[in-house]
Order: C-alpha cells, then structure tokens, then sequence
C-alpha cells in the first residue's frame, strides 16, 4: 500500500494570503459588479423610505405581514441595508486589489524596452524575406519611429512594438469604476437630499422642519444645513396648446443667502438651479393649491389657506384633502381640483389644459374622526374615511361658496406650488469624472491594437521581416505591407 501524503496545514497567515487573493481577483470583482446590479433592483421596484414614505405606509396598510418582512430585510431601505453597503464595500476593495497591482506592473511594462528579436523569425506571422539592397536598417528605424513604435536595436535586428494604450485603457475603465465608487460613498456619508412644496407667496427656511421628506448622510446632520430663505415670488408655466406639454417653467425667487444679509432676487429653470456651496436647488415639480376658508356652525373660521393638492395626469387634475380637526365634530373633504374643467361620461370631471383657464374644486364633505390622534402616519392628500359618514356633496368655482349641515366652504381662489428639491452631493464630480475616464478608457481599449514587428538582417544578407498580434487584432498584415513596400523602396 503507498503512503498517504500528508499535507500541511494552511495557517492563519496562510488562509488570510489565499482569502485576499480570491478576493482581489478579476472574476470576484466582476461576480461582485454583477451582485451589486442585481442587488439595486428591489431598490428600483420597491418604494424607498427615504424616497416616498407615503407609498411604503401604503403597503403596511395594505399587506401588514408582508410588509414587516420587508422591512426586516430592509427592502425600503435598500442602498442603506448592510447587505448592500457589504457588497458595495468588499467590490471596491476587489477592484482596488485586483487594479492598482496591474497598473504598477503594466507602468513597468510601458517604460521597458521591447523584447529581444526571436531567433526564428518565419515562425511568426506574415513572415516576408528578401536580398539586402542596404540601407534597411535606418529606413526601419526612421519608419517605425515616425509610427509611435517603441523600438530595441541590436546589431543587425530591430524589435518595435505598440498598442500599449490598449492595456492602459483597460486599466483605466476599471480605476474609474473605483473613481465611481468612491463618488458614491461620498455621496452617501456627506450628502443629502429634501423635498419641500411651497406655495407662491411663501417661504422656505432651510431647517429641518420646513421639509416635507429629508434624509441625511451617515456623517451630515442637520447643522450642516447652510442657513439660505427662499422666498418664492411669482411661477410661470407655459404649456403647448396643441399638445399640452410643458414648454418652459420660471421660477422667480428672493434668496437671502446668510443672517443679516440683503434679499436677492434670482430666477430658477428646470436645468438652472440655485447654488449655495455644494448645495443645489432645484425645481422639480409643480401643482395648485386651493385656497379656503371654513367655518363652523357659528360662524367662526376653523380653517383658512392654502392647501396643496397632488396632480395625477399630465393636464393636473389633482387630488387634495382639506382637514379640519378644530371643528366640532370633525370635518374633512375629499376633494379634486379641475384647472380646466370638463365633463367627460364615463371619468365624469376631467381637466382638459394644465393650466387654470376655468378652474372648479369637486368635493365631498365627511363628518366624524379624522384619526390624526391615533400616531399612525397619514398622507396629507387623503383622508380615511372608513370611520366617518359623508354629509354632503358639491363643486365649486372660485369665490363661490357652500353651506352644510354644521358649517360652510367658500372656495376663495388658487395659487401654484413648486416643489423644491434641495440636494448635497459632494461625490457627483467624481462620479461623473469616473464616468468619462470610463468612456475615453473603453474606446481605448477597443480601437487600439496591440502588435510587434521584427526586422532583421541574417548573416547571408537577406532581409527578414515578421510580426505578432495580441488577440489576433487585425491590420497587422496592412501594416508589414507598408513596412515591406518602405523598406523595398517601392511607391
């Protein structure tokens, strides 16, 4: 019987060695690259709580059970989860591992001279010999020269090779994924992002407060936040009147940009933001806001504003809740505001034109507890009225008003919203830097060939010539053509 061989143990040191080395591989970078595409689906598909938290209260309400697993595995929270920052965090180790070694090795490579002319030569490609006429050698060298060759002479041999651009793109496209990766996680310590509706004649304090949605970055607060007032002074939209697409918004706002100092008036595009620092402000969204006043049955006022409604087509029929909790008993209307009214015989009213040419509030009137005492989060563009009865139903067109069992609405006028989104993202330059050296390295990659030409004269005065391509790139032969045809001194 032959003697089992005994192999020795591994080691810690040893198992850390090989742990590191299949880590910093090429192909655990591109399982991991794979991993983290797929992993940024849920993101994509399901509501995100920092994104539409009214949306993911909407699936507790609807599917309770389901939902608290989601929220176990953190499916609302996704690019925030530990499973994805552990996946994002073990690829830009891989990439750094895997890129930064070839790059020192191929830096060496480029500053190194081309290998030495093999002895035989008839065994490479496109191999092609004549008699010396002399003269070849300084021809070759002036030739390959001219043609960004490197080129190693010796005796009667020269050894030219280029394409090196076409490794130092590859090595480029993959640093510019940890270049990206890097803007991502600045952005996700140091940044942030806020939402906020405001309505034309008010205005926006950058503190928390003041934001209807605001998430932070891992290493922000909210004393970080730069102390800027908007005010918003006047919105233009202008609409296509055959299509109805918008064609241009125009934001006009006062900034006071720090305490103490003087307003400054400024206008804000779609495309042009405010900027304060690395903060920028742009317009995002844009809706009406009914204005109203409702009374109680003696006659008091228990509500009066503006209230934002939420448009659901593009001609800005939007929906809204109007709350009145300080009435006795408690009273709320579901209502929908038409900017161009019409009728249609199966939607019933619809909105014709986005902008307000003939606006008219649709509404019902529900009487009983609004449930904003319970503690469970509520969409300030719906009212549950599961528990409540309705008492009465109407439309009205500004300034008209409406009396009901225990009160009355008086639909005054309507003014525009917008909706600002206030961003921070300190990572985006080098994302976007990532994002070119990525191009420019992959179209050096794919249009440079790498290749080697040998010129040599034996001993019995023949001239041999021949040449190797990496990956079998072609224009090799078109190139050893010209070399032959030079060196012949043919035209």
């Amino acid at each position: 019987m032959s003697k089992a061989i005994e192999l020795p143990e591994l080691g810690a040191t040893g198992l850390l060695r090989y742990s590191w080395r299949q880590l910093t591989s090429m192909r655990t970078a591109l399982i991991l690259l794979l991993m983290l595409g797929v992993a940024a689906i849920p993101g994509s598909v399901i509501p995100q709580r920092d994104q539409n938290p009214m949306k993911v209260s909407e699936y507790f309400t609807n599917s309770p059970t389901l939902s608290l697993w989601m929220d176990r595995f953190s499916l609302f929270d996704v690019y925030g989860s530990p499973w994805f920052s552990a996946i994002y965090i073990l690829l830009f180790i891989s990439l750094i591992g895997c890129v930064l070694p070839r790059s020192v090795e191929h830096f060496h490579a480029a500053r190194a001279l081309p290998p030495k002319t093999p002895k035989n030569l008839d065994r490479m490609e496109f191999y092609t010999t004549w008699e010396s006429q002399g003269g070849e050698m300084e021809i070759a060298h002036t030739l390959l020269r001219s043609s960004r060759f490197r080129i190693l002479q010796e005796n009667n041999s020269i050894s030219a090779e280029k394409g090196f651009t076409r490794e130092t793109g590859n090595l480029f496209f993959h640093l510019s994924l940890v270049l990206i990766l890097i803007g991502v996680g600045l952005g996700s310590l140091f940044g942030m992002r806020g939402y906020a509706i405001v309505n034309v004649g008010e205005r926006f304090i950058n503190v928390p407060t003041t934001y209807d949605s605001l998430t932070f970055g891992k290493l922000l607060s909210e004393k970080d936040l730069p102390p800027f007032v908007i005010t918003v002074d006047n919105f233009v939209a202008k609409y296509n009147t055959f299509t109805n697409a918008p064609e241009d918004y125009t934001l006009d706002v006062s900034v006071v940009e720090s305490p103490g100092a003087q307003p400054v008036k400024r206008t804000v595009k779609v495309n042009s933001p405010l900027r304060f620092g690395s903060t920028n402000v742009y317009l995002q969204a844009n809706g009406y806001s009914p204005i109203v006043t409702v009374r109680d049955s003696a006659g008091n006022v228990a509500l009066q504003g503006p209230v934002p409604f939420l448009p659901q087509d593009g001609n800005l029929k939007s929906i809204g809740a109007i709350k009145v909790p300080d009435a006795d008993p408690q009273i709320g209307f579901v209502a929908t505001f038409l900017p161009t009214q019409a009728r249609d015989s199966v939607r019933g009213g619809i909105s014709v034109f986005p902008e307000a040419l003939d606006p008219k509030m649709l509404f019902s009137i529900w009487r009983g507890d609004l449930g904003l005492n319970t503690g469970v989060p509520q969409s300030v563009y719906r009212i549950d009225t599961s528990k409540m009865e309705r008492i009465g139903l109407e439309s009205l067109k500004p300034g008209e008003s409406f009396s009901y069992d225990g009160g009355s609405i008086t639909f005054e006028t309507y003014v525009p919203w917008v909706n600002l989104q206030v961003v921070r993202d300190p990572g985006k330059n080098y994302a976007l830097l990532g994002g070119i050296v990525a191009i420019l390295g992959l179209l050096a990659s794919l249009f440079t060939r790498r290749r080697r030409i040998w010129i040599r004269i034996s001993e019995s005065g023949k001239v041999e010539v021949a040449g190797l391509a990496k990956n079998s790139a072609p224009g090799l032969e078109a190139e050893i053509a010209r070399v032959v045809s030079s060196l012949k001194g043919e035209k």
